[in-house]
């Protein structure tokens, strides 16, 4: 009972957010999304297309993070599929997002559930001006890994200096010891499983760990692939 307890507590303040919790929103006809957390810098949903619907062109209000984790997102001439990574900065314009088949992703630093917002967005979409320019990063690039730990590998995305995105790798059996929050940190699970602490996540599935809260040590027993967005210097 007192493991019990300890765990209670160390897991006090942690939002985790299951594949069957939430509800989901219809944004336009083939398209809805579930929110995950809204922060200072826009909203982190899950967002699914049914096959041949499509978004129109907007205009970010936010820097955007995108990462396709089932199907496929087709931009114009980009077509992106399970774990491409797309970052769109704030004034940047999306021309018309499509899915051919179908698709599932992650998105964090979106307008969702803010309807001022949105409707902002759209509007600015109409302007042709395409404003600073994206960065994707396909899952079949091997580079930029780094080993950070024996079995846990480190690639970073994007940073504004105070917070940093980077997707992590951890081979089965790979830990990492037991840390504290200098900020807010988001993970969504991409691939597997992982223990934080006592709690497991599976893929698709959502964890915020707000600033001052703890850790408990990181452990996969079968590997796994995380997107992190924290702080820059953890």
């Amino acid at each position: 009972m007192d493991r019990i307890a300890r765990s209670v507590a160390d897991q006090a303040g942690l939002l985790t957010v299951r594949l069957k919790d939430g509800a989901w929103q219809t944004l336009r006809r083939g398209v809805r999304f579930k929110p995950l957390w809204t922060g200072p810098a826009g909203s982190s949903v899950l967002i699914e297309f049914a096959p041949g619907a499509l978004l129109p062109a907007h205009r970010h209000s936010w820097t955007e993070e995108g990462i396709v984790l089932r199907g496929g997102l087709q931009m114009g001439s980009l077509d992106l599929g399970p774990l491409d990574y797309h970052l769109s900065p704030a004034g940047s314009r999306h021309a018309s997002i499509r899915s051919r088949q179908g698709a599932l992703a992650y998105l964090r630093g979106t307008s969702l559930g803010r309807k001022s917002s949105v409707l902002r967005e759209l509007i600015g979409g109409l302007l042709p001006v395409t404003g600073p320019a994206p960065t994707t990063v396909f899952a079949d690039n091997k580079e930029g890994w780094v080993e950070v730990a024996e079995g846990v590998m480190k690639k970073d995305l994007c940073s504004d200096g105070i917070l940093a995105s980077r997707f992590y790798r951890l081979a089965p059996g790979a830990k990492v010891p037991a840390h504290s929050h200098l900020q807010d940190e988001e993970c969504m699970m991409l691939e597997g499983e992982v223990f934080l602490g006592d709690i497991l996540l599976r893929a698709g599935e959502y964890q915020l760990a707000p600033v001052g809260t703890r850790h408990g040590e990181v452990f996969s027993d079968v590997g796994a692939t995380l997107f992190v967005r924290g702080a820059r210097d953890d």
